[in-house]
């Protein structure tokens, strides 16, 4: 089953082409990287996944909803979103189950909405899920940056999504932190009943174990898309980024460096 299918996606703002003719589709039971250089308009056709943003052309099919006819607020709420946008937007004196909670409906910051114990709970045990059982009351703002990424991962399984989207997960981490996060997304994208997933980076080292296809990224055209091992290889990824690039695997990892001489 096709979980988004993107044809002859064009993005224009303010006279410049953030996108051009892209062709895509992510399926059930596929999880993907999309990689590409600053400026390849990585974040911009997740924004369009994600049903923030309409195209300036082309055609997107969003769980079965066709852009145009669908109620993208409706949508939104069927996708599981985490990004480095939503976290500076999450109010520091929040406390992590509510950031979690609040996604229920949809909004940052709890405010007057309702929520049962149910709710409650299902925050609470994503935060366990994630490794954050005795943080539940912490204030976001004082966790550090790698216990801020799985409490926004918590809140983008709030919602039981049919598609996971997140945008440069990873950024910002430790070595550390970014080892411990990369562990916990291949143990949820290989638990029962994951759903699709899209993964943005600028780091092939940032690809978690068992991503099963890449699209990679450049000017905002589509360079290679397919299977992960089609895709992330040496001559592509150096034209991609534009620098000669050698590209090695070891159990399901990726690394690259600079070609010498």
């Amino acid at each position: 089953m096709t979980v988004l299918s993107i044809s002859g996606l064009t993005v224009v703002r303010e006279r410049a082409t953030l996108l051009a003719d892209i062709d895509w589709e992510v399926r059930e039971g596929e999880h993907w990287a999309v990689l590409g250089p600053n400026g390849a308009g990585k974040t911009t056709l997740l924004a369009v996944a994600a049903a923030s943003l309409f195209p300036s052309a082309g055609s997107v099919t969003l769980l079965g909803q066709r852009f145009g006819d669908a109620d993208l607020g409706e949508l939104r709420t069927r996708v599981g979103l985490s990004s480095s946008s939503l976290n500076d937007r999450v109010p520091p004196h929040e406390q992590a189950v509510d950031v979690v909670v609040t996604a229920a409906h949809g909004v940052i910051g709890r405010w007057q909405e309702g929520y049962d114990a149910s709710d409650v709970a299902r925050a609470s045990d994503l935060l366990a899920r994630v490794g954050l059982r005795a943080f539940a009351d912490r204030r976001f703002g004082s966790l550090s940056e790698g216990e801020r990424k799985r409490v926004l991962l918590a809140r983008a399984l709030m919602t039981d999504p049919e598609l996971m989207l997140l945008d440069e997960p990873a950024a910002g981490l430790d070595l550390g932190a970014r080892e411990a996060l990369l562990r916990l997304l291949t143990r949820l994208s290989s638990s029962e009943g994951a759903p699709p997933s899209v993964l943005v980076t600028h780091h092939v080292e940032e690809i978690p174990v068992g991503t099963t296809h890449a699209l990679l990224l450049s000017r905002g055209r589509v360079v290679a898309s397919g299977p992960i091992a089609q895709v992330l290889t040496s001559p592509l990824l150096t034209q991609a980024f534009g620098i000669p690039l050698q590209v090695l695997s070891a159990d399901g990892r990726w690394t690259a460096r600079a070609t010498p001489g």
